[in-house]
C-alpha cells in the first residue's frame, strides 16, 4: 500500500511557474515508477510525466522542454516543475506510482493521490 498526497498546485499567470509535490508513504518508495498525470474540465485523464526506479524520465509531447519531473527517495517525494504555463495546461494534477518499469498509461494496480488544482489564468 502507498499513500499518496500532492501540494503545490494554486493559481498562475501564463508563463509563470508552479512547483508540484507528491508526498509517498506507507511503503518502498524507491521500488516504483512515478508519474503526474492531469484531468481537465470534460476531458480524459492524460498523461504528463514519469520517472522510473533508475531516475530515467519521460514526458508527453505536450509539456517536453517546460516540464521537469524529479524524485528524491530519501524523502519519498516526487516533484513536477511545471514552467512557461500555458491556459491549457489548467487541470488537476494526479500524482501516480507504479509498482513496475516507467510506463505513459496507468496500470490497474496503481495508486493515486487525490489530486491539485493548477489553475493558468490572466
Amino acid at each position: 500500500q502507498v499513500q499518496l498526497v500532492e501540494s503545490g498546485g494554486g493559481l498562475v499567470q501564463p508563463g509563470g511557474s508552479l512547483r508540484l509535490f507528491c508526498a509517498a508513504s506507507g511503503s518502498i518508495f524507491s521500488i516504483y515508477a512515478m508519474g503526474w498525470y492531469r484531468q481537465a474540465p470534460g476531458k480524459q485523464r492524460e498523461w504528463v510525466a514519469g520517472i522510473g526506479r533508475g531516475g530515467s524520465t519521460d514526458y508527453a509531447d505536450s509539456v517536453k522542454g517546460r516540464f521537469t519531473i524529479s524524485r528524491d527517495n530519501a524523502k519519498n517525494t516526487v516533484y513536477l516543475q511545471m514552467n512557461s504555463l500555458k491556459p491549457e495546461d489548467a487541470a488537476v494534477y494526479y500524482c501516480n506510482a507504479h509498482l513496475g518499469p516507467l510506463m505513459s498509461r496507468p496500470g490497474p494496480n496503481d495508486y493515486w493521490g487525490q489530486g491539485t488544482q493548477v489553475t493558468v489564468s490572466s
